[in-house]
């Protein structure tokens, strides 16, 4: 059975016109909630940690579960986390309950607009919600020398097996934006099944064909100058950290020339993860081989006007299982979907989100 395809717009305004500036306001300039998370660190297999930012109604980020007032703490500062998480937090989110574990995209955290968004509208709608994080985008470096990647599916399930152990009757959900939206698509096709027993998922601007939009991305003037400077720019200082702390690891030499994601690539994250180059990674790495094993209730929502995934890369209804609904609207950008009248707000992308989850269309 082949993938639904959803048409539907995204009724961006027309005094927001084409997928840049939907892509660049949405990320820069659009109104969206502030909200503040209660964090945990969970220790991976391997040694290393992730952090978790978890928002629910009854968890309160500012107190303490006896009550008295939390300031916030020091090494949270500059992250939307205000306090770590107690033991006794965990009976304000026990129950059995809509619950989301949520994954950032490229350099993302906890603090992007199209995450706080989401888990603003969830939360308020009665959800838990765990925002988790890459390994080193929590605000505090990782442990070991390698970092995250796109296809990094394993980590995918190993956060939400964490996630399904703390909450082991909460009907839990799952949603990835961009990169994250990546390695989810990959883990859910590599499973073959449900894994952890996920209600639904949901994946968000996401580049399946890693090879194409790396190029388009690394290749156009605009992709180097205006996307790729933008994301080198935390990226490279994440490696001179990282060739200081584990000395041979990366040729620091290289990292001056870097102007494109390919040449981060092949310097960094290809070799670092197990892949021979840029291209060897992104083949291996994507998503979109895989969307034909998908058999969790699945969202995959792209627009076709998205700057950094182009549109003849985007499936179409043979190219996934009957499990998937390919919602492709005409306008968005990347991670943008910016609607109302001005300055706009990110309100329709949580709503989306909500009504497949509540009623699979």
């Amino acid at each position: 059975m082949s993938a639904r395809i959803d048409t539907n717009p995204c009724p961006v305004p027309a005094w927001l016109p084409g997928g840049h500036a939907q892509t660049l306001y949405g990320a820069l300039c659009a109104q969206h909630p502030t909200l503040h998370f209660v964090r945990e660190r969970v220790d991976t297999p391997d040694g290393d940690f992730v952090d978790l930012d978890w928002c629910a109604p009854r968890l309160n980020p500012n107190r303490h579960p006896d009550g008295q007032a939390s300031p916030h703490v020091s090494g949270l500062v500059g992250t939307a986390a205000r306090r770590w998480i107690e033991d006794a937090d965990w009976a304000a989110l026990a129950g059995d309950g809509p619950a989301l574990v949520l994954f950032h995209g490229l350099e993302g955290n906890s603090l992007s607009p199209y995450m706080q968004a989401i888990a603003h509208d969830f939360r308020a709608a009665g959800w838990v919600v765990a925002a988790a994080h890459f390994r080193g985008c929590s605000g505090v470096p990782n442990r070991m020398a390698r970092a995250y990647y796109s296809g990094d599916s394993a980590e995918i399930d190993f956060v939400i097996g964490h996630v399904r152990a703390r909450l082991p009757a909460a009907a839990l959900h799952a949603a990835g934006i961009s990169l994250g939206g990546n390695a989810l698509l990959k883990l859910l096709g590599e499973s073959g099944d449900t894994p952890h027993g996920l209600r639904a998922a949901a994946a968000v601007s996401v580049p399946m064909d890693l090879a194409t939009c790396g190029r388009r991305l690394s290749d156009t003037a605009w992709g180097r100058q205006l996307y790729s400077r933008y994301f080198l720019r935390s990226m490279r200082r994440k490696i001179f950290d990282k060739a200081r702390e584990f000395p041979g690891s990366v040729d620091v030499s290289r990292t001056q020339s870097m102007r494109t994601l390919r040449e981060f690539d092949d310097l960094y994250t290809a070799p670092m993860h197990g892949y021979l180059n840029a291209l060897d990674y992104w083949t291996r790495a994507a998503s979109l081989p895989l969307l034909r094993s998908i058999r969790t209730p699945t969202l995959a929502l792209n627009a076709r006007n998205d700057p950094l995934v182009p549109e003849a890369s985007l499936p179409g209804s043979r190219d996934a299982s009957g499990d998937v609904l390919l919602h492709q609207p005409a306008q968005g950008g990347h991670a943008g979907f910016v609607t109302g009248m001005f300055p706009g707000s990110l309100h329709w992308l949580p709503a989306r989100l909500l009504r497949f989850f509540g009623q699979g269309r």
